[in-house]
């Protein structure tokens, strides 16, 4: 991997961008998970004639391919900070700079990569939390990386959500994190088949809880953000919208609030530009469907 990638990083960033994002234009619609994003994209806008629907998931390919160039580029980009721009900074360095615990949650959207600079560059030390790849040492690469955007470290997503004793552990130690003041970042959009149902798209979902019982339990705010791109080229806009976390006696109640007013405001986002964001890669969890459908999103891999 790192010899065939070796070519690429000669190039200018804008050019290995654009050759990435042509290749994944050509490859996406012809593997299996086009049919995933197609049908996706039905569900979400029954309104749209099918060759808007087309479009949306050529686009969204394209993107797709970007992020992945961008990842392995993340060393270069992050060098031209230029690339980068953070609505409100301002306000947003004073607000999160206040003192106490706060947690981050995205959605995979324009390059989710660089959501958490958005943190760091206002301020904050986040840590972000990831399902380790199959292969340790393409992992191992990646994680590298990554690295450089996670001043507070990274946590292995998957003992998190297993249930036993290792899961329980990575869980504490997350929680202990916030808990003492750390910022933590999830990307949260994968259909979880052991989350909670919420409305999505007119329909719904299933997703994860944790942010929100984190954020609960030890009192921390919310930051959701969205990384989006501007263009067809290596430059964004970082925006982050701080949430209300609601502290009732009824512990269900708000976390099911808290959560679904996280994907409120993450379809809001999609809905303004749906070509960002992976429609292959999240779906609607249906009773009909077989135990192993069920999993199947939950337990592919996902980047921080």
């Amino acid at each position: 991997m790192r010899v065939g990638l070796a070519p690429f990083r000669l190039l200018p960033v804008d050019w290995t961008v654009r050759l990435f994002a042509r290749a994944w234009r050509i490859i996406g619609p012809r593997s299996r998970r086009h049919a995933r994003a197609l049908s996706n994209l039905q569900l979400a806008f029954p309104e749209m004639t099918t060759a808007e629907r087309d479009g949306i998931a050529l686009a969204m390919w394209e993107n797709m391919g970007r992020v992945v160039a961008e990842t392995m580029l993340l060393d270069r980009i992050l060098k031209q900070p230029e690339r980068m721009e953070i609505v409100d900074k301002e306000a947003l360095t004073s607000r999160m700079g206040q003192p106490g615990p706060q947690i981050g949650v995205t959605l995979h959207m324009g390059n989710w990569e660089l959501a958490a600079w958005g943190c760091a560059a206002c301020g904050g030390k986040p840590a972000g939390v990831y399902r380790p790849l199959v292969n340790p040492y393409v992992d191992r690469m990646l994680r590298k990386q990554r690295e450089p955007l996670y001043s507070g470290g990274l946590f292995t997503k998957g003992g998190a959500y297993d249930k036993g004793p290792a899961g329980q552990r990575t869980a504490r130690r997350m929680t202990d994190f916030v808990r003492q003041g750390g910022d933590l970042a999830f990307v949260i959009d994968q259909v979880d088949r052991r989350g909670l149902a919420i409305p999505f798209f007119g329909g719904e979902a299933r997703f994860t809880p944790v942010p929100a019982m984190i954020a609960r339990h030890v009192g921390a705010r919310i930051w959701m953000a969205r990384c989006l791109r501007i263009g067809k080229g290596t430059r964004f806009r970082i925006e982050l919208k701080e949430l209300e976390v609601r502290r009732t006696k009824n512990r269900e109640d708000d976390i099911r609030d808290i959560t679904c007013a996280i994907f409120s405001q993450f379809e809001s986002w999609i809905r303004e530009a749906p070509e960002q964001w992976l429609w292959f890669n999240t779906r609607w969890v249906h009773e009909s469907a077989t135990p192993n459908e069920k999993g199947a999103d939950a337990a592919s891999p996902a980047a921080p």
